[in-house]
């Protein structure tokens, strides 16, 4: 089964990042699915923030991306909600640099 197509991976999610539900930072994640990697970038535009390392565990449908901007490290882990709805989610803990927090981003 290819797995990021049955989750649809691929495509733009939106949502934001925050250490707490006052402190919210809007955010855009670019995903991509070849068939066997998930790539991307956070931000994507002349900032973009590639991925390093993206990974897709389908027995808890939870994805793990790592990417660096700099020599800030970002290390985002979280699980895939509303799996057979278009409006797909995935929400958990966001870390970048010495900060963190929780995020929720919605499959556009």
């Amino acid at each position: 089964i290819r797995i990021g197509l049955v989750l649809g991976v691929g495509g733009v999610w939106l949502g934001d990042w925050g250490p707490d539900k006052a402190s919210r930072n809007p955010v855009l994640i670019e995903m991509n699915w070849d068939g066997k990697a998930i790539t991307g970038a956070i931000n994507p535009g002349p900032d973009a923030i590639p991925f390093t390392k993206a990974e897709l565990d389908h027995t808890t449908w939870t994805v793990r991306i790592e990417a660096m901007a700099g020599t800030v490290r970002y290390a985002i882990a979280g699980k895939i909600e509303n799996l057979g709805s278009l409006s797909r989610s995935i929400s958990g803990t966001w870390t970048q640099g010495s900060q963190k927090g929780d995020f929720k981003i919605t499959k556009q």
